[in-house]
């Protein structure tokens, strides 16, 4: 039995135990010592909770094992480590401290130093082993940095190119490169016995003294100068000094470090340009004088296109300084073209062929730009001198504006109508002598209009000639408005005007609409009231056109002609446009009335949808197609061809294609309430024209709306032709219209603008063989070639392939054989109003 006494001391002994222990843990914490201890009998490792934080690891996330520390030594420290415990282990003698690395949690590496004591028994054997690490990744770092800055320093003070010093604050050189010596003439240990003073010019001494005094005092942080050394052999060194303190912590000087470069070879040669400059200068100013005084100007340029000198009279005519000119480009005299030439292109473009050296080139007439940024003409020569080795060129400008005004002048008297400005008979049966020719190499029609104003006679006779001038200088300002760029509007006399349409159009019919067109606009601009000195006047014309492609008749001819259908516009009633040809005039009289019933049809609600079944391999319907129909009053149903090619030109197709969206969306909410078609598609074609409008995007999406068909069960199909333009406006609409679920069919594949490389950016889903390719499909190999070609592009762009126009069982065999799973055309079924659909269907899948 204890006594209370001594329990009370066990239990003060106890107390101050955990007191030292507690204290013991919290030195080892402040301190960031880690601390292990490996018990070598049970093969246990205890790692402190510090010797992981070490590691970047908290205590619960590193097992205590002896491999925690094996595997993360640095692979260049793992046998001299590994080897020192063991030897420690051992009884070997060695050190009880040792610096190696581990690894991070980040992956970066660790400087640790170790400290471990061995316990062993009374046999000597090994029981355990405790050591502590430190992290000393800062003092390594820091170690490493002072030796590298040590060494660098010392590389570049001993081979550095110019003389290194290092100067006491009182002159006296401590340290000195080879360099130094070597320019100066004496050895490391005869500069060491001097001060740089010894061999200061004494001229330089003060100046010097003075900046290095100030300097130690801390009013200059540094210093540069000029001065002139005292070689060993008596020679002037020129250097050029820079001066700067080395100060100590508490930021005072404790030395100075200088540098000096020689420039002795630099400052002999500055004073041999100044004396020869002296002389050349005396000489320039004489031949300046000269230059000066001349009617042209004169410049030189190098072969780099640099302006080396630029007289007076130059200077007056680009409006430049002349000492704002040297050394300036050439090319700053000219105007900045999309494409202006580099100074060697454009030495090249004005000596090509017409300069040699100590001759004059030819002149020529160029472009030249003012400062003021004035274009001007001028005439221009070049020679070349050759001067020390090395080419320069001598250029005379010359301003030419007043000789271009009165050659310009000269031309326009000659080609131009004088009262209105525009191109005189002369001129215009010249330019349409180039167009009949044009025209005939490239088999496309123009067209020839001949005007002539309504009663202008009267308004002559009554308001005399000055008042007519008037009016056919406004006739001339509207009709020059009304022709497209390339065009011609010419006046012949009188109030007789011709207007030349070029030659682009490859179809007669298509000539004469575009012809119909212009006649439309310059009817419609010419009827606008004019004011005439105060008064409204109204004034008509009557017009004739002709078309011309072939050149089998001659200029005269053809204006005979345009005069005799101008005379048919008087006899029709005057304020009209007619055709010389009676037939093309038919044809556009057909054309307008048809442009009027499609307008009328439009407000009638007389156009209806017909649908033409699409069908898979199976024989089961995918879908249909819309078509448009114009049930006409008098002339029964009219099929799309008939109407379709006025529409687009007269723009009549956006209404209309407009009302066969809005019908086609609500045909397809119709179908999905039916179980029978509820899974069917619809193809909706849309035109060029309409797909290029602005709210294109907006307005699908509108007649999706207001009809609430499904946008998944809608296909749009594009045209290739609508790929020859914005193509990025096309891609950004109909991935639009994408995102919302709508289909894209690209229709007619094959027959036009068939990009690949376009053809990949848009987001299709299905490609269209036209009709051409499978009407011959049995009989013509080049068109089952085309056909197996676009099934093969299909497949690969992963895009369903539809072969339209199937009409026999032929065809729709060999297209199942060339791998073909969708179909339309008349072996299926002709289009057909909706309600007259669901039989059809059935009929052929049966």
């Amino acid at each position: 039995m204890l006594s209370r006494q001594q329990v009370r001391a066990r239990k003060q002994a106890e107390m101050a135990l955990r007191e030292s222990e507690l204290r013991l843990a919290l030195l080892v914490r402040a301190a960031n010592v880690g601390l292990w201890d490996w018990d070598l009998r049970r093969q246990e490792v205890y790692f402190s909770p510090e010797w992981k934080q070490q590691l970047g690891y908290a205590d619960h996330e590193l097992p205590n094992l002896v491999e925690t520390w094996r595997e993360r030594l640095h692979p260049d420290d793992v046998v001299a480590t590994v080897q020192s415990v063991e030897d420690r282990l051992a009884g070997l003698p060695g050190p009880e401290d040792r610096e190696f690395r581990l690894r991070h949690r980040d992956g970066s590496w660790r400087w640790i130093y170790s400290r471990a004591e061995v316990t062993r028994d009374a046999q000597g054997q090994a029981l355990r082993m405790m050591g502590s690490h430190i992290d000393i990744t800062r003092l390594k770092t820091s170690e490493q940095a002072l030796m590298d800055s040590e060494q660098l320093f010392k590389s570049a003070f001993e081979s550095s190119a110019v003389g290194m010093s290092l100067v006491s604050c009182e002159g006296d050189w401590l340290m000195v490169n080879a360099r130094a010596c070597s320019m100066f003439g004496y050895s490391e240990a005869e500069l060491l016995r001097k001060s740089f003073a010894d061999i200061t010019h004494p001229e330089d001494l003060a100046d010097d003294l003075h900046q290095m005094a100030r300097t130690v005092q801390g009013a200059l942080s540094a210093y540069s100068l000029v001065k002139r050394y005292l070689h060993k052999d008596g020679h002037i060194v020129w250097g050029l000094l820079t001066v700067a303190p080395v100060l100590d912590a508490a930021g005072q000087a404790r030395c100075l470090v200088t540098q000096v470069c020689d420039i002795t070879e630099q400052k002999l040669a500055e004073q041999a340009v100044l004396d020869s400059q002296a002389r050349l200068n005396e000489a320039a100013e004489h031949l300046r004088a000269i230059l000066d005084n001349m009617v042209d100007g004169v410049l030189t340029f190098d072969e780099q296109g640099r302006i080396e000198s630029f007289s007076r009279t130059a200077a007056d005519i680009f409006g430049q300084a002349p000492e704002q000119m040297i050394g300036q480009p050439l090319q700053c005299l000219f105007p900045a073209g999309p494409k202006q030439a580099s100074s060697a292109e454009l030495i090249q473009a004005l000596t090509a062929g017409s300069v040699q050296a100590g001759q004059q080139g030819l002149a020529r007439e160029m472009t030249g730009l003012r400062l003021n940024g004035e274009q001007f003409p001028l005439q221009l020569s070049l020679s070349e001198i050759h001067r020390a080795g090395r080419r320069t060129f001598v250029a005379l400008v010359r301003d030419i504006t007043l000789e271009r005004q009165r050659t310009e002048e000269i031309h326009r008297l000659a080609f131009f109508d004088p009262l209105t400005g525009l191109p005189n008979r002369r001129l215009l049966l010249d330019r349409l002598k180039q167009a009949m020719a044009a025209s005939a190499r490239s088999s496309q029609h123009g067209a020839l209009m001949f005007l002539d104003l309504d009663h202008f006679k009267l308004l002559n006779d009554t308001r005399g000639h000055e008042v007519g001038d008037l009016l056919l200088q406004q006739v001339a300002t509207r009709l020059a408005a009304c022709v497209a760029v390339g065009d011609s509007v010419g006046r012949l006399g009188g109030d007789e005007f011709v207007l030349l349409l070029d030659a682009r159009c490859a179809l007669a019919q298509e000539a004469a609409g575009l012809a119909e067109q212009v006649a439309a606009r310059v009817l419609a601009a010419l009827a606008q009231p004019y004011v005439l000195r105060g008064q409204s006047y109204s004034c008509t014309p009557s017009i004739g056109i002709v078309l011309f492609m072939q050149g089998d008749t001659s200029v005269e001819e053809l204006l005979r002609k345009a005069d005799m259908a101008m005379y048919q516009a008087k006899a029709a009633g005057r304020n009209t446009a007619r055709f010389y040809d009676p037939e093309m005039q038919a044809a556009a009289e057909a054309r307008n009335e048809l442009e009027a019933d499609l307008r009328r049809a439009l407000q009638a609600e007389e156009f209806e949808l017909h649908y033409q079944l699409q069908f898979d391999a199976q024989s089961r319907v995918l879908g249909a197609e819309a078509l448009v129909r114009w049930r006409h009053p008098q002339r029964g149903l009219v099929a799309p061809v008939q109407f379709i090619a006025v529409a687009e030109e007269s723009a009549l197709i956006l209404p209309l294609g407009e009302w066969v969206l809005g019908a086609a969306c609500h045909q397809l909410r119709a179908w999905a309430a039916q179980p029978a078609t509820a899974d069917w598609s619809l193809a909706v074609n849309v035109s060029a024209r309409q797909f290029a409008q602005a709210d294109f995007v907006a307005s699908v999406l509108d007649a999706l709306q207001r009809s609430g068909a499904d946008p998944a069960r809608l296909k749009l199909e594009l045209t290739e032709s609508m790929l020859v333009g914005d193509v990025d406006d096309v891609v950004a609409k109909m991935r639009a219209l994408k995102d919302r679920g709508v289909g894209f069919a690209l229709d007619d594949f094959g027959t036009g603008y068939s990009s690949l490389s376009y053809l990949k950016r848009l987001p299709l889903d299905q490609l269209k063989i036209d009709r051409s390719f499978v009407a011959d499909l049995l009989t013509d190999s080049h068109d089952a070639a085309i056909a197996r070609t676009i099934l093969a592009l299909g497949e690969s762009l992963g895009l369903q392939v539809v072969a339209e126009g199937v009409e026999t069982a032929g065809q729709h065999q060999q297209l199942l054989a060339l791998g073909c799973q969708a179909f339309q055309g008349y072996w299926f079924g002709r289009p057909l109003p909706a309600d007259q659909l669901l039989p059809e269907a059935q009929l052929s899948s049966d």
